[in-house]
């Protein structure tokens, strides 16, 4: 594995994630079971260091080396042959998978996002829902991985519409709301649920699109984020992706009872001072509100090239993603999402897009007092005592 950067730029674009992703694997597994790296180029030492191994787990490395090797030499992933049924029983186990992906489908489509099993990308494109047979199947594959952030409570299932536009999703969640209310005693402004200022109308569409995805830096001209265009074309030659999707794993509110139900609802954003740890493998501190959006975005990116960091792997959320997990924690728990003014939990700095035209990264908040949505921007440098940031791991 030496020189891994030119091995890794050597592949196509497409493929360097998933290149990343095997070493990362390997790494991990040696590192489990103290397998010296050396050993891996050395086939007489390795059958030495690995003769202790079970054999499930002398299977497992072969296979995670022979993808390696397939990968290098084809410079694209080997297909791998999972059994549908092995898979889906790994997500039950682990992530009650059936259940959270049942009722978010079902939620999806009374709201209408998904109709006949799809949805309408801004492309014009329809993309339909990924199965739960994919989903299982990606974290099977990505056990290894995921053993880390599961560890620290990553269970949560969000399937979010990603190549719908931003606006038909806002008017999505009014309709939501209004109908909500009929069937439930909550307290909205029916006149008007949503309040967003001017950046959000339109801004992931059009021949210049200001809102920009997963930036790298909030810099006006470095930034290396996006386009919703961009991403669409992007996933159509990655094998890696869920056309029109993205799949996430986010930390649920009953964190508690997650291992014997299913999760339930998003985890808020704790004050400064009020968050705690989780975890064994990797203990993981709470991201606590009182940072600006570049602090928060500075922690995530550096966490990237860093496996011991405890939000390795970690990506902010887009206004997408919170309009849909939204709509599925009040769905399931009775309560809005980061509803800032009870004093526990934070307004969201959705640090996985920004406007570039007004240099603002979207934040967004339930308002009791105005009892309804807030979503707006939040400059770059904002400190706000009551505004943080949820991550997700994305699938």
């Amino acid at each position: 594995m030496d020189s891994v950067s030119s091995v890794r730029d050597s592949l196509p674009e497409q493929h360097r994630a998933h290149f990343e992703t095997l070493r990362q694997e390997i790494i991990t597994f040696t590192e489990v079971h103290g397998i010296p790296r050396e050993s891996l180029g050395k086939p007489d030492l390795l059958r030495e260091v690995t003769g202790k191994l079970s054999t499930q787990d002398l299977e497992r490395l072969a296979l995670l080396l022979e993808r390696f090797e397939y990968l290098l030499k084809n410079g694209e992933p080997k297909k791998e042959e999972i059994d549908p049924a092995k898979a889906i029983e790994y997500g039950e186990k682990f992530y009650h998978l059936r259940e959270q992906y049942d009722s978010q489908v079902e939620l999806l489509e009374e709201v209408g996002i998904l109709k006949e099993g799809v949805i309408l990308g801004i492309d014009g494109h329809e993309y339909p829902v990924p199965t739960l047979e994919q989903i299982a199947s990606r974290l099977f594959e990505r056990r290894e991985t995921l053993k880390t952030k599961h560890d620290q409570g990553f269970t949560k299932l969000l399937l979010v519409p990603f190549g719908m536009s931003l606006d038909a999703l806002q008017e999505t969640i009014k309709q939501f709301f209004i109908k909500y209310k009929k069937s439930h005693s909550f307290d909205l402004d029916t006149s008007m649920p949503l309040f967003t200022s001017g950046d959000y109308q339109g801004a992931d569409t059009g021949d210049s699109p200001n809102l920009f995805y997963y930036p790298q830096s909030f810099d006006e001209k470095g930034h290396q984020g996006k386009t919703k265009m961009e991403i669409l074309r992007e996933q159509e030659d990655n094998q890696d992706s869920f056309p029109g999707w993205t799949v996430h794993l986010f930390q649920p509110s009953n964190s508690d009872s997650q291992d014997t139900e299913a999760p339930m609802g998003f985890a808020h954003i704790p004050r400064q001072g009020k968050g705690t740890s989780q975890g064994d493998l990797v203990p993981r501190p709470s991201l606590e509100a009182s940072k600006t959006p570049n602090e928060y975005l500075s922690i995530l990116q550096n966490a990237q090239d860093d496996k011991d960091s405890p939000y390795h792997g970690e990506t902010g959320m887009t206004p997408e993603d919170w309009i849909t997990a939204f709509m599925i924690h009040l769905s399931e728990t009775g309560k809005p999402l980061d509803d800032y003014l009870n004093g526990i939990e934070s307004a969201s700095n959705l640090t996985g897009a920004f406007f570039l035209f007004s240099y603002l990264v979207p934040r967004a908040r339930w308002s009791r007092g105005s009892r309804r949505i807030h979503l707006f921007g939040n400059s770059l440098l904002g400190w706000v005592v009551d505004t943080g940031v949820r991550s997700s791991v994305m699938l």
